[in-house]
């Protein structure tokens, strides 16, 4: 038996990348996994292609191959109708929900944060940051009421935990998804319900592979914003070493580990 044997997780952005590599480290301990994301080429203000539902339907072969249920739902985080559909869905299929990963996120890049129009910024915290809320405040009822207490995850980013030349509105999402974090652990600690972050540094992503596609004109800020040398000799990470650090954190191998900023970002932010 895996160290979640029987219990389901709800992962955002769940159609590739991250999200697609927790889903498959969960399922192979043994949760049964309910993906969302939004499942559509292109969405305004991205400039980089995002997950469809063929990605969506991958994932959950790639569960289903490992003998735990794996159930797609088309969602948005931005949308609280969306997401209220998800953690029906989710109670629906399997009567519980007891792990969350607030995972779903786009990332850009402009020349100086300060030019920055107003729908890329707006796009951006709908997102990386109330996309998060919503999420949380569609799944923590179910969590309550469930009476088992539970285990939410936030994906941050290195970028939450210091200064983010040329992607100031990612960098301001992020930061905020701590201190959204470390006020749900206050609040939700009497459920037995805990919460964190992680922090990755560079990830082997399409999302990632997509930012540096997008580089071409930036130049001195760019220069700045990308010193991004990790500590360990590793350009970047993969995205199995984020979600081994996230399956330790929800099992009860953590039981006691909540409000914390985890980076896993290979001395990215000791080095910076």
């Amino acid at each position: 038996m895996g160290s979640l044997e029987g219990q389901t997780v709800v992962i955002t952005g769940g159609g590739r990348g991250q999200g697609r590599s927790h889903a498959v480290a969960l399922a192979r301990e043994g949760a049964n996994i309910v993906v969302t994301d939004i499942g559509e080429a292109e969405v305004r203000n991205v400039s980089y292609g995002l997950a469809t539902e063929e990605d969506l339907a991958e994932t959950v072969r790639q569960v289903e191959a490992l003998d735990r249920r794996g159930v797609a739902v088309k969602a948005d985080v931005r949308n609280t109708e969306d997401m209220q559909r998800v953690a029906d869905t989710a109670m629906a299929e399997f009567g519980r929900i007891d792990i969350l990963l607030a995972n779903a996120g786009i990332h850009g890049i402009f020349q100086n944060t300060y030019t920055i129009d107003d729908a890329s910024w707006q796009t951006m915290i709908d997102t990386n940051l109330t996309g998060v809320f919503k999420s949380i405040r569609a799944v923590v009822p179910h969590m309550i009421e469930g009476g088992r207490g539970g285990s939410i995850v936030i994906t941050s980013s290195v970028d939450g935990l210091r200064a983010t030349p040329s992607w100031g509105h990612y960098g301001a999402a992020k930061a905020g998804t701590v201190n959204l974090m470390k006020t749900l652990a206050v609040e939700l600690a009497p459920h037995k319900i805990r919460v964190n972050t992680v922090h990755p540094t560079g990830v082997n992503t399409p999302m990632a592979e997509a930012l540096m596609d997008t580089v071409g004109p930036i130049t001195d800020q760019w220069r700045y914003a990308t010193d991004r040398a990790n500590l360990l000799d590793v350009p970047v990470i993969e995205p199995e070493d984020i979600s081994n650090a996230i399956a330790w954190l929800v099992s009860d191998k953590a039981r006691y580990v909540t409000g914390v900023s985890l980076p896993v970002d290979a001395g990215y932010t000791t080095k910076h």
